[in-house]
């Protein structure tokens, strides 16, 4: 028994925040990072294995590449891509981080801005008002359009519950202070936008493609995303081809930190590296936000177009798991110990690759894909704060009871 106990691992899925220098643009950010964290390995006692997952947070991708843009270089290519009058500003999310530099750049390239914000709440779940004030106030969100004039005699000044802002005033002060006009609409159809002008600009994340068709079809004149925007450099800014200035972030007052262009390559580099350096082969992945919703603030935490914009091949795919209650519950409850034991890591064995969905001892294992639950697993170790850990390595995911 001893000897078992010996060769038996008994910790599954570890996940660890590596800590890492201030990356600078320019950084040889391959060699950092497997640097950092086979240093981490040595400093902590662990061992490398293969299948291990090493993230690299797409913020110092993008910092490392140097992707930035600034309020002008927005502003000029809006005014060339929507022609600089009225332009409909449609579904923003509600962030000073995430958006509301793009605005600033918006606003200067355009003479007035129609902003129509979503209500009660952004895509991803930032309330204006609560659901409770709107059936309290019987106004139907599917439908109805509301002027700033009937929004603030119905539900006056709300503040965000965490950050304290009325972004409805926040968002038209800064349409102002770039020197555009702006009138404050509150809609949640995108054809509403179109009694006001037939220009815009839809600033939705996930739901864009289904946008910008409705506006097409309804005869909009020029409909533009903000992942239209900067897909390729002004005056050698930073741009990202495929996403544009969705996923951006706060850079400084006048700039922002786009996400980062293709970065294949270097999760790529940072696997051989490993591989050159331990024998071991391991996954590599960039991450942005998690994909996981916030119980008490209700906010959908995905603000990145995708939850990883690169990863290896190996990362390809989604969990195909067998519910190991249900097992003992159902298949063998009838047996304890280590018959129980022996027979639910049977039963793991004889799985051969093929989907196991719709099967009812899978049933609850949700087939997200690989790359989000990882991503969303090192989101939360490495926090958006000061812990220093841009790196996240994490171990044993890939193992199951039978390893």
């Amino acid at each position: 028994m001893e000897e078992v106990c010996k060769m038996e691992r008994l910790v599954g899925t570890i996940s660890r925040g590596i800590r890492c220098p201030i990356f600078r643009p320019g950084d040889d950010l391959a060699q950092i990072v497997t640097d950092s964290v086979l240093a981490a390995a040595e400093s902590d006692g662990f061992a490398m294995r293969d299948r291990d997952v090493i993230g690299i947070t797409e913020s110092v991708v993008a910092r490392v590449q140097g992707n930035f843009a600034s309020v002008d270089d927005i502003a000029i290519d809006v005014k060339n891509k929507l022609g600089g009058g009225t332009v409909g500003v449609i579904f923003p999310i509600l962030s000073r981080n995430r958006f509301a530099i793009c605005l600033r750049g918006i606003a200067k390239a355009c003479k007035k801005i129609i902003l129509l914000l979503s209500y009660p709440s952004d895509e991803v779940g930032n309330e204006l008002v609560s659901l409770d004030k709107i059936d309290e106030a019987g106004v139907n969100p599917y439908s109805d359009v509301l002027s700033l004039e009937k929004y603030r005699e119905l539900f006056g000044e709300t503040l965000h519950p965490f950050t304290g802002v009325d972004y409805v005033k926040y968002y038209g002060d800064i349409i102002r202070e770039m020197g555009a006009e702006v009138e404050i609409i509150f809609a949640n159809q995108a054809k509403a936008i179109l009694n006001y002008t037939d220009c815009v600009l839809t600033c939705d994340i996930h739901t864009r493609a289904r946008t910008k068709r409705i506006l097409k079809t309804a005869g909009a004149k020029i409909v533009c995303g903000l992942d239209d925007i900067l897909t390729a450099p002004v005056n050698n800014s930073g741009y990202n081809s495929q996403y544009g200035l969705l996923g951006t972030n706060k850079a400084t007052e006048d700039s922002v930190k786009l996400f980062p262009n293709d970065c294949k390559g270097l999760v790529l580099d940072i696997q051989k590296k490993v591989f050159e350096r331990t024998g071991k082969h391991v996954e590599v992945m960039v991450y942005g936000d998690g994909a996981f919703k916030d119980p008490q603030g209700k906010i959908w935490e995905l603000a990145d177009p995708v939850v990883s914009p690169a990863f290896t091949d190996g990362l390809i795919g989604t969990p195909n798991e067998l519910k190991l209650k249900y097992l003992a519950d159902n298949d063998f409850a009838n047996l304890s110990g280590e018959e129980l034991k022996a027979a639910i890591s049977e039963k793991i064995k004889e799985k051969d690759g093929s989907s196991l969905v719709g099967n009812m001892a899978a049933q609850g294992t949700t087939p997200r894909q690989f790359i989000d639950l990882l991503g969303s697993l090192c989101d939360l170790t490495g926090g958006s704060g000061d812990k220093g850990t841009p790196v996240i390595l994490i171990q044993g995911y890939f193992d199951d009871y039978t390893k």
